[in-house]
C-alpha cells in the first residue's frame, strides 16, 4: 500500500509524533511545526536534489537558477542540447552533467517516467531510479519525500537529519547508522514528518540570536 501525507493533516501527523516522543515535543513547543517541504514531480525537482549532493543548498540553488535563466523551462529535451561549456557556466561539475545528461536521456526515451513513480511503492521507485548512475539512496529518498509525499522515510544519509538528531536525544558523534536506524524506527509510520521536525530544529538552532 503506497501511503502519503498532505498538508490537510500535516499538522495532526506533527501532534502524533509529539505525543509519542518527547524531543520531538519539544521542536514544536519552541520553534512551532515545521514547513511542509515540497517540490513537484518533474525534471527539475530531480536535477534539483542531484546539484544538493554533497554541496551546500545555497551552491546549489544558485546553480538551478542559472540553469533555468538558460532555459527558461528545466525540460530534459532541452537540457540535452546544452555544452559542457554552457553547463560549467552554470555552475555544474562535470560528474553532476553527466547524471544530469543520464536522467535526461531516462526520462526522453521513456526507459523512465515520472509519471508512473507516483504509482509505484517506494522499493521499485528506488530500484528504477537507482539503476541510472549518480542517483543514490540519498536522492531517492529526498525524491520520495518532497516530490511523492511518501510519508514513512528516515533518511539516514542526510547529515542535516542525522546531525538534529544526535543533539536532540544527546547522542554521541560516533553513533552508527544501525543504531540511528532503528531509533527512527520508533517514529513509524510517519518517520518522514519526523525527519522534516529534525530538519526545523537544525535549520532554527541555526540561526542568530535575536538582539
Amino acid at each position: 500500500m503506497i501511503r502519503t501525507f498532505s498538508a490537510a493533516g500535516y499538522r495532526d501527523l506533527c501532534d502524533d509524533l509529539a505525543a509519542r516522543d518527547r524531543d520531538l515535543r519539544r521542536v514544536l513547543e519552541n520553534f512551532g511545526y515545521p514547513p511542509m517541504w515540497t517540490r513537484p514531480n518533474t525534471f527539475e525537482t530531480l536535477v534539483h536534489i542531484i546539484l544538493e549532493q554533497q554541496v551546500s543548498l545555497a551552491s546549489a540553488l544558485a546553480a538551478l537558477n542559472k540553469l533555468r535563466q538558460q532555459l527558461g523551462t528545466v525540460a530534459p529535451e532541452a537540457f540535452l542540447q546544452l555544452s559542457d561549456e554552457t553547463l560549467r557556466a552554470c555552475y555544474f561539475s562535470r560528474q553532476k552533467t553527466a547524471y544530469v545528461r543520464i536522467l535526461a536521456e531516462a526520462l526522453v526515451s521513456g526507459a523512465v517516467s515520472l509519471h508512473e513513480m507516483e504509482q509505484l511503492p517506494d522499493e521499485e521507485v528506488r530500484k528504477r531510479l537507482g539503476a541510472l548512475k549518480g542517483i543514490g539512496n540519498w536522492t531517492i529518498d529526498v525524491y520520495l519525500m518532497f516530490a511523492l509525499q511518501r510519508v514513512d522515510l528516515f533518511p539516514v544519509g542526510d547529515l542535516a537529519a542525522v546531525n538534529a538528531m544526535k543533539t536532540l536525544k544527546s547522542l554521541p558523534r560516533e553513533t552508527k547508522r544501525d543504531t540511528l536506524t532503528g531509533l527512527a524506527g520508533g517514529w513509524a509510520p510517519y518517520r518522514t514528518v519526523a525527519t522534516m521536525i529534525l530538519w526545523h530544529f537544525y535549520l532554527s538552532s541555526r540561526k542568530p540570536a535575536r538582539r
